[in-house]
């Protein structure tokens, strides 16, 4: 059965996309993935070390619980100093 040209783009359109390889990436593509990495990594490093230094009094909710959510993702880090640091 024949496919009409609106099933075949369609088709196409969804088709799963070849992943591609950090070299196959725009060279202002690999610059931003690499400083993202940078600052994610600085952020995580500063993150732990301020909540293995702070007094367990001066955190909101369990250390260990807010530790795994620092090494999760960025959000996990920016969110422990926005809300899980007490002044």
């Amino acid at each position: 059965m024949p496919k009409n040209n609106f099933q075949s783009q369609l088709i196409k359109r969804h088709a799963p996309q070849k992943k591609r390889s950090f070299k196959e990436l725009s060279r202002g593509t690999q610059l931003a993935v690499v400083a993202y990495g940078i600052i994610e990594l600085t952020l995580m490093i500063a993150a732990l070390r301020d909540l293995r230094r702070r007094p367990k009094q001066l955190v909101r909710g369990p250390k260990p619980l807010w530790a795994v959510i620092c090494c999760l993702n960025m959000l996990g880090t920016i969110s422990y100093f926005v809300a899980g640091r007490r002044k």
